[in-house]
């Protein structure tokens, strides 16, 4: 029951959109035109980035629906703003307080249902697990799982660390061109961290290929002398990457069990992704 702005009751057996159409069939129609508003005329996973608006005629022909009927849906869609019409080609798009609110919600799920993702990692592998984010040219921690008899000192939640070493930097930068990270790093100085520490660009641009050849990295006495991580990225709705989770450990330690950190982060990371993109 909906209640307008005078304090009067909608009935609860009145009929939203069309008004051959009950509730259920109208809502259910609605959804279909978002959804293909949002993947756009390629009909791939939505990307807020590449949304464009279509006109009703194109929407009608590729959900075989009737254009007035759909024309009439758009405009009560686009009073509550579910879509927006673009004031020069006159198509509608999904309003950006949609993509808004499905940011927020992914901002949330990532705390909630990373950290399950966390506690599912070091379970599997005895090890201490961050979840991390890109910040600029840093990396910041959002959310840790340190099993017991851990000797790290303090937490590492909200702490920066230079993205071209950091245990995530490579992972989360992982769906970026060449060209964008260069960006990301125009004004970065690559100093020295550890053992091997990339030392420009160019070597971390190497590194970068190899991580996204194997759909994870693997940083070995970059971040600092004797430590060892494996990070797999994250991806959200958009199918951009949005995170990574990592296992981080002693060198002497991880080294011989590379495959099978990295077989427990591609894991609980690719649940940590379904869980983002809402299947």
């Amino acid at each position: 029951m909906r209640t307008d702005g005078h304090g009067g009751a909608t009935p609860a057996n009145a009929h939203v959109g069309t008004a051959e159409e009950p509730v259920d069939s109208s809502v259910a129609k609605g959804l279909d035109a978002l959804t293909a508003l949002a993947r756009g005329p390629a009909g791939g996973r939505p990307r807020a980035s590449a949304a464009s608006a279509a006109s009703v005629s194109e929407l009608a022909r590729r959900l075989g629906r009737d254009r007035s009927q759909l024309s009439r849906m758009l405009t009560a869609m686009a009073a509550e703003e579910f879509v927006a019409r673009d004031d020069v080609s006159g198509g509608v798009a999904p309003h950006w307080r949609l993509y808004a609110a499905a940011r927020d919600l992914t901002a949330h799920r990532l705390r909630t249902d990373g950290l399950t993702a966390l506690e599912g990692m070091a379970a599997e592998t005895g090890e201490s697990c961050y979840l991390g984010v890109l910040v600029g040219d840093t990396t910041v921690t959002i959310a840790e799982r340190v099993p017991p008899g851990s000797r790290q000192l303090g937490s590492w939640i909200g702490r920066p660390y230079p993205a071209y070493c950091s245990d995530c930097g490579q992972a989360l930068l992982s769906d970026a061109d060449d060209d964008e990270v260069a960006a990301v790093f125009a004004r970065t100085e690559f100093l020295r961290h550890g053992p091997d520490t990339p030392t420009g660009l160019d070597d971390f641009l190497r590194r970068l290929a190899e991580t996204r050849r194997r759909g994870y990295s693997i940083v070995d006495e970059e971040a600092e002398p004797g430590l060892y991580s494996v990070a797999v990225p994250v991806r959200d709705f958009t199918d951009e990457v949005v995170a990574a989770v990592q296992v981080v450990g002693p060198r002497r330690r991880l080294l011989p069990r590379t495959q099978e950190c990295a077989a427990a982060a591609l894991r609980w990371g690719g649940r940590l992704e379904t869980a983002l993109r809402g299947a």
